[in-house]
């Protein structure tokens, strides 16, 4: 079953114009045309090599591109002062990035406090994420190393959550993980943003993780933005990109 979520305005939150980028010579992307809308979560597929996570940096600006235009709520990405644009943006990736010597009260409120943000009303925000994330403030104290896997990947969304960004950054955040921590993560991530309602672009080069979290898919083929469709399009699609990038899963139900 794919999510209900669906794009809350008419006006992209997030767009792609025409965008290029170019690394060594190569071109990994090309052209690339693409509007993400409010509240929904935009899967961007593909192998490795692809140019998602390309994509996904060049919104907050890890990365800039050699052509086009990237718009970040009706701006040009490059006309944001950059940090007002990342403190804007949620951010989670395979590796979490936890800073290893912090505690997670620390790690999870780390944006808060250079916002300025007293201790006492840290630390209440850094519990009610916790809890948001399914986590239990008792392990505040901890440090990553004492978490488990499917622990560090809850504390690193808790973490993008903080200063409650509308718009979702996420690199393949449950890649690394055993299938279960990984299923339920997923599931408990959908849930998650129900309740929020987040804008998300979201990269994945896994089909089953695109059908069951995406909104729409957006292919990407060296570069290349092969297929834009929901979930249900997607699996029934005539493109031969599309059904190749099907059949290479398998048999897929679409949960």
């Amino acid at each position: 079953m794919s999510t209900d979520i669906r794009p809350t305005t008419t006006n992209p939150v997030i767009e792609f114009r025409d965008v290029e980028y170019v690394s060594g010579g190569r071109e990994v992307l090309h052209h690339l045309n693409l509007a993400i809308y409010g509240g929904e979560i935009l899967v961007l597929l593909g192998r490795s090599g692809s140019g998602k996570t390309t994509a996904l940096k060049l919104v907050n600006r890890l990365l800039i591109g050699s052509g086009g235009e990237v718009r970040v709520e009706g701006r040009d990405a490059r006309a944001w002062d950059v940090i007002k644009l990342r403190r804007h943006i949620g951010y989670a990736i395979q590796e979490v990035g936890l800073f290893p010597h912090y505690t997670v009260e620390r790690n999870v409120g780390l944006l808060l406090s250079l916002e300025r943000w007293s201790k006492e009303k840290i630390s209440t925000r850094v519990d009610e994420l916790l809890r948001l994330v399914g986590l239990s403030p008792e392990i505040c104290s901890r440090y990553p190393h004492q978490l488990s896997g499917g622990q560090r990947q809850r504390v690193g969304v808790a973490r993008a959550l903080a200063a409650d960004p509308p718009i979702l950054l996420m690199d393949e955040p449950f890649g690394a993980l055993d299938p279960l921590t990984r299923s339920d993560l997923q599931r408990e991530f959908l849930s998650l943003q129900q309740k929020l309602g987040k804008t998300v672009l979201f990269v994945t080069h896994d089909l089953h993780e695109a059908l069951l979290l995406g909104s729409r898919i957006a292919l990407l083929e060296q570069g290349r933005l092969v297929s834009l469709s929901s979930p249900e399009q997607f699996l029934s699609s005539s493109d031969p990109l599309v059904k190749k990038y099907v059949e290479a899963f398998g048999s897929v139900e679409h949960m």
